[in-house]
């Protein structure tokens, strides 16, 4: 149910005294159940071995970390809008590669398709789907989410469980893999691939380095740093919803027991982004990804049209350390990605630019079918041409500055 959560922190200046955020809390999605043959620490010790394992993929040349690099805030280390995959490392993915710090261990399931109590179904028919794995949320848990890359055609691109379990056999660590779950384990195919995946989601939930809240802003929440007068100012920006109103999405209160905000409320939205002409599959002017309802998902069962080209909120920790912006990686500047909430509308030449007739075509990644599924309430995307803007450019740039300060420590910008 919704919480109002108070002041961010009273050492951070007397415009979070005045911020009070609208969270919305969900039942973390409960991870697979740990072997009982093993303890927590030896199977997560195995799935650091298993994520920097480029010998698993059908390349050879492509482990988890090559787009999950650490020192990227477990994303990808380049500017490329998508990554190369498959068994020849020449396959373009379609989507830029998320972050997955923080994201992991309290994750919501997915929310329309797991409601089975009438009265909360009633209560919350008119909801926003919420929650699951992945930019279109079509894996309910860290386990299956850990598995889908392994078998990707376009990431590593194994062919099946048979291929994937004999590259495990071949590792140096496969007597290793055999002490924690069993000799009988790493001889089954299933049951290889199955611990495999078991060790890789360990690995996430326990390490330290996937939640190190190192922040600046990390540090102001414990009374042990203070944003400069541009962060503070950004911040409030970031959560007034009358100007950048960032905060309706992405949470920036603490959570229950004063847990420290992940900026997402795990929704989905439909913004509009422009279409991303580098990508390969862009090349088909027939070709859309729509989100939740496809194409790497099939669009969940009595799901409404209304939200086809919806996207799941992002974390927005280590923001600014990224290249790429954006489900399909559209925009490489942070700052243009905060300026095209506030001039999609106002002046929509600039970011979808002109057809050779000189026409506009708004909302060009989506088919014409689903471009009423816009968001044209929540502001600052409320305007239309020849509104002000709810934000001006120093406004923009104040934002951007509070955006750098949830950088954790370790991460390279």
């Amino acid at each position: 149910m919704n919480k109002r959560f108070a002041a961010i922190a009273p050492h951070c200046g007397a415009l979070l005294l005045a911020l009070t955020l609208v969270a919305c809390e969900r039942a973390p999605a409960p991870a697979a159940a740990s072997p009982t043959a093993a303890d927590r620490a030896a199977v997560a010790a195995l799935g650091r071995k298993i994520f920097f394992d480029a010998t698993l993929s059908g390349s050879g040349r492509l482990s988890c970390a090559s787009c999950h690099n650490p020192a990227h805030a477990y994303g990808p280390p380049d500017g490329k809008a998508v990554q190369l995959g498959g068994e020849h490392l020449d396959r373009e993915g379609m989507r830029a590669v998320p972050s997955l710090r923080y994201v992991l261990p309290r994750t919501p399931r997915w929310f329309k398709e797991h409601q089975r109590d009438p009265i909360e179904r009633e209560i919350e028919v008119d909801s926003v789907p919420t929650g699951g794995f992945t930019r279109d949320g079509r894996f309910d848990t860290l386990h299956d989410q850990a598995r889908a890359p392994l078998f990707d055609p376009v990431e590593m691109a194994n062919r099946d469980d048979a291929s994937l379990a004999a590259r495990l056999r071949a590792t140096a660590y496969a007597a290793e893999f055999a002490r924690v779950f069993g000799a009988a384990a790493l001889a089954d195919d299933r049951k290889a691939v199955n611990g495999l995946a078991m060790a890789l989601e360990r690995f996430q939930l326990d390490d330290p380095s996937f939640a190190p809240y190192t922040s600046k802003f990390d540090r102001a929440l414990k009374g042990q740093a203070r944003l400069s007068a541009r962060e503070q100012r950004g911040l409030r920006l970031f959560a007034d919803p009358d100007k950048g109103n960032c905060a309706s999405c992405h949470i920036a209160a603490p959570g229950a027991n004063g847990a420290p905000p992940l900026f997402t409320d795990y929704s989905f939205a439909n913004l509009g982004v422009p279409r991303n002409r580098k990508l390969a599959a862009n090349a088909d002017p027939a070709f859309h990804d729509i989100g939740l309802c496809g194409p790497l998902r099939k669009m969940p069962a009595a799901l409404d049209d209304k939200y086809c080209g919806t996207f799941k909120t992002p974390s927005l920790r280590n923001v600014a350390s990224r290249q790429v912006f954006m489900h399909n990686g559209v925009f490489d500047n942070l700052a243009d990605a905060v300026r095209f909430y506030v001039e999609r509308d106002i002046r929509p030449a600039r970011w979808y630019g002109k057809s050779a007739s000189g026409k506009i075509e708004r909302y060009n990644d989506l088919p014409a079918a689903y471009r009423s599924n816009v968001d044209h309430l929540t502001a600052p995307m409320n305007r239309k041409p020849g509104d002000k803007p709810a934000l001006d450019e120093a406004e923009i740039q104040d934002i951007v500055a509070f955006l750098r300060t949830l950088t954790d420590d370790d991460v390279q910008s």
